[in-house]
Parts: C-alpha cells; structure tokens; sequence
C-alpha cells in the first residue's frame, strides 16, 4: 500500500503537479499560496524543469500561454486578485484552445480584501475568468487528499478537451495539513500534433492564435469549441453524495464549506432532522444531474458558502423552482460553524413541519 505523507495542500498541489509532467511554472507571490510556488522553486530544477517568478502575474499567465502553445504541460497559481491579473491572458489560452492549470487560492475581497479563507471567487472562476464566449472546467477539493488528486487529473482533462482548467480550493485548504498519499508520476503524456513546436515530424506549419478577422470564422470556432463544451457537460459532471437518500433537506455545499456542512448534517440527523449533503466537485460542470437525483424526495436545499450567495444561483437554477431553497453563508474570511449550520438546518425542517401541518 502507498505511504501517506504529511502534506500541506498548497505542497500537495504542486508535488502532484510534478508527477502529471508538468515541467514548467510560472507564477507570482501572493498568500495564501506562496508555499506552492516556493515548493515549485526547490522541486522543479529537481525533475529538469523551468520555475520562474515572473515580474507579474500578468507576464505569468502569458507565460503559460507560451509553454501551452509548444506543447508542454505548464501551471501557474494565485490567489484571488492575482486570478483578476490573469484574466486577460486565460481568455487568450481559451481562444486559441490551449491547455494548462490554473490555481486559485481564494483569499477574502474585493479589491485585497484579507488573506483569510474565501469562497468569493465562485461567479469569476465559473462565469467571468476572461472576456469572450468561453469555459474553464473547474474542480473544488475539499480535502489535501483532492487537491492532490484533481490536480493530477486536471492535466490529463486539460489535454483531453484542449482547454484551461482551474483549481479553485481556498485559504484554509491551502494552508492545512493532513496524510495524503501521492499518485504515481505519469509514465507517458499524450501526443500534441496541433502544438507550435517546429516541423520534426515533417508537419503542416502550426499556427497557435485566438485572432479571427471575419466573424463568420469566429462564429464556426466558437460553436465547435461550445460542442466540445457540451461533451464535458455531458461527461465530467463530478459530486458526492452523503446521507441523500432520504433527505427532507438537501445541504449543497463546496470545498471547506462542505467539511463544515457534513459536520451539520451528520449532527441534524442525530436531532431527528433528515438532512444530506452534495458535494459538487466539478463547479463547472456544475453537477445538475446529482441534484436532480435528489429532486423526488427533498422538501428544501441550502447552499452553503463562504460568500454572500454565488453557487446558490446555480442551485437555484438547478431545482427551476421545484422546491424552495435557501442560502448561508459567511465572508470576508469568516468560516461557517456546524452549529450555525444545524441551527439553520433545525429552522428549515422546523418551517417544513408547519407548511406540512398547515396542509392538512
């Protein structure tokens, strides 16, 4: 059996990244992630990769594209304003479907905010990471354990769909530490034939670019990268479910939040209160088909976050006003506790008991 190891999750990502291939990084300091690029600092010379501390964030992400575009695979990281820097420069990575890995390790805001835990970056990372009709696959672990694990897998999605990928994990998850087992370091990467890497395979000439003159050509590009859009939707939807089954009160929750809400839920049901929990792992894809699953005996949903109410509109938009659902959270850096949780979820079963009773 692999050996755990005692691993902080912002070094968890960055060892993991190293045994997806990945051999280049670019990044820039800013907590609460600096410990990945540190890590990335001492590591990279040592599997004959490139680490550079770019001037900013912005040449970073340019960086990337870069690397992206000759083929190899390439991560950057940062946290929440630094993501706001990169925008630009992931809008080109879509446009001219370049894949590599994108970390964000939220931090409270807007503007610098705190270097507290954070969960503000939801709308960004799955509706506005740049300009343009475009997605990035976005993962949400919840444990050191995930962050190792969707890292690694992030790379591959990145390849097989040609597009940017995101980590979105928060300050909390990236400076804990627990036992983690790594996975094994990747033995072969897949062949990039589109990739601007010169003429040794006797090739057409390749032309990495995201500039389109006629709008015509820009719409066909446009619809056909939507269609791929449509696979991963289709195919990469990721969630867990606990203690669903029965529940009147379906807890959706991401990330740290979701550590605390199980917490709250294993607590309503020793009260009596038929509560569970989704988990999305995938934020976009936004997991609708978990939902739906809990659809026919849930009585009410509650989004739980550490913001003022982000995911809760795709939750919302997901139940189409099949059931009521409601929202808690806390910002700025303040974590939710499972006692705010359970008394919210006893409240909720509480105002279902009375409509029931009001039915009768």
């Amino acid at each position: 059996m692999a050996e755990k190891v005692l691993m902080k999750g912002n070094e968890a990502l960055a060892e993991s990244a190293l045994r997806a291939g990945c051999r280049f990084f670019f990044g820039y300091p800013i907590t609460p992630q600096t410990e990945l690029a540190a890590y990335m600092s001492k590591r990279m010379p040592q599997e004959g990769g490139v680490y550079l501390q770019a001037e900013s964030e912005i040449a970073a992400i340019n960086m990337v594209y870069g690397a992206a575009a000759a083929g190899a695979r390439v991560m950057t990281s940062s946290s929440s304003p630094g993501i706001s820097l990169k925008g630009e420069g992931i809008s080109y990575m879509a446009g001219a479907d370049l894949p590599g890995v994108i970390i964000n390790v939220q931090r409270g805001g807007p503007g610098l905010g705190g270097i507290q835990p954070s969960q503000a970056d939801y709308w960004q990372a799955t509706r506005a990471l740049g300009h343009g009709d475009f997605r990035v696959v976005v993962y949400a672990p919840s444990t050191v354990q995930e962050m190792a694990d969707y890292v690694y897998n992030a790379f591959d999605v990145a390849d097989r769909y040609r597009t940017p990928v995101m980590i979105l994990a928060d300050g909390m998850l990236g400076q804990m530490m627990e036992p983690v087992v790594m996975p094994e370091p990747v033995d072969s990467l897949p062949e990039k034939p589109w990739a601007a890497c010169g003429h040794k395979h006797q090739r057409p000439h390749n032309v990495v670019n995201s500039l389109y003159l006629t709008a015509e050509a820009l719409e066909n590009l446009n619809v056909e990268r939507y269609e791929r859009y449509a696979a991963i939707e289709r195919d990469e939807q990721r969630a867990e479910a606990f203690m669903t089954d029965d529940a009147d009160i379906v807890v959706v929750a991401f990330g740290a939040s979701a550590r605390v809400a199980r917490s709250a839920v294993v607590a309503a049901r020793e009260k009596g209160v038929k509560a569970g929990l989704i988990r999305p792992i995938t934020l976009w894809p936004f997991p609708v088909d978990a939902i739906e699953a809990t659809i026919p005996q849930a009585k009410a949903y509650l989004s739980v976050e550490m913001n003022m109410g982000q995911m809760v509109d795709d939750v919302r938009l997901t139940v189409a006003g099949r059931r009521p659902v409601d929202f808690y959270g806390r910002t700025g850096g303040v974590i939710p506790t499972p006692v705010e949780v359970l008394a919210k979820l006893e409240a909720m079963n509480e105002a279902i008991a009375a409509s029931a009773k009001g039915g009768e």
